[in-house]
């Protein structure tokens, strides 16, 4: 399977807090919920788009706690979302969660890394992550995502917390796809390529 990567960010490259006030409000972020004014029947064609692909997930802590007391509840089975976040396995990388009730939920604790790329090596295929800031980060730092999606949404916040962070490893992607929504989200497909290179136009 491949690790994909699903994004939602601001044109300052924050992460934190798209879908609710308090979502996360760590370090005093105040503006949780920036995403809503900017969703459409765009955006929510994409996303029914990636979910089509999937064969199971890999989520961070928060946003496992975040999805598993929301999409338990919704069990229309033809909704593209839920129908497979509830049906499908689903790894956790926590090393505080100790037990987990959503049907089809494994905890990764220790050896992240080691245990990631084992489940890249399982038939199948995509392994999709969606939000999981710090998890996304670790696994690129190990260039262990393929692909990312970046839904970027026009507002500017000023702070939180952002994917792209200081310290992350310089790495090269190439440009797939990407189309605009018609609230004006940009949604951009890149796939890994490695390092960058650089020049010189002197």
């Amino acid at each position: 399977m491949k690790i994909t990567l699903t994004q939602f960010l601001t044109l300052d490259g924050v992460v934190q807090a798209p879908g609710g006030p308090d979502e996360d409000r760590s370090g005093g972020f105040e503006h949780g919920g920036w995403t809503v004014p900017y969703w459409d029947e765009d955006s929510g064609a994409f996303i029914d788009e990636v979910f089509e692909r999937v064969d199971a997930f890999l989520l961070g802590r928060r946003t496992y706690d975040i999805f598993a007391a929301y999409w338990p509840k919704i069990t229309d089975p033809a909704d593209p979302v839920a129908s497979r976040l509830n049906n499908l396995p689903k790894y956790v990388a926590s090393t505080t969660l100790e037990k987990a009730d959503w049907h089809g939920t494994t905890v990764i604790g220790e050896d992240l890394v080691k245990q990631v790329t084992a489940l890249k090596q399982q038939p199948g295929r995509e392994l999709q992550i969606h939000g999981s800031r710090t998890l996304a980060q670790s696994l690129m730092a190990h260039d262990l995502i393929d692909t990312v999606h970046l839904l970027t949404f026009p507002v500017v916040l000023g702070t939180g917390r952002r994917l792209f962070a200081d310290g992350a490893v310089p790495t090269a992607f190439r440009l797939t796809a990407s189309r605009t929504t018609g609230k004006g989200v940009t949604i951009h497909s890149y796939d890994l390529e490695g390092r960058p290179t650089y020049g010189s136009y002197g």
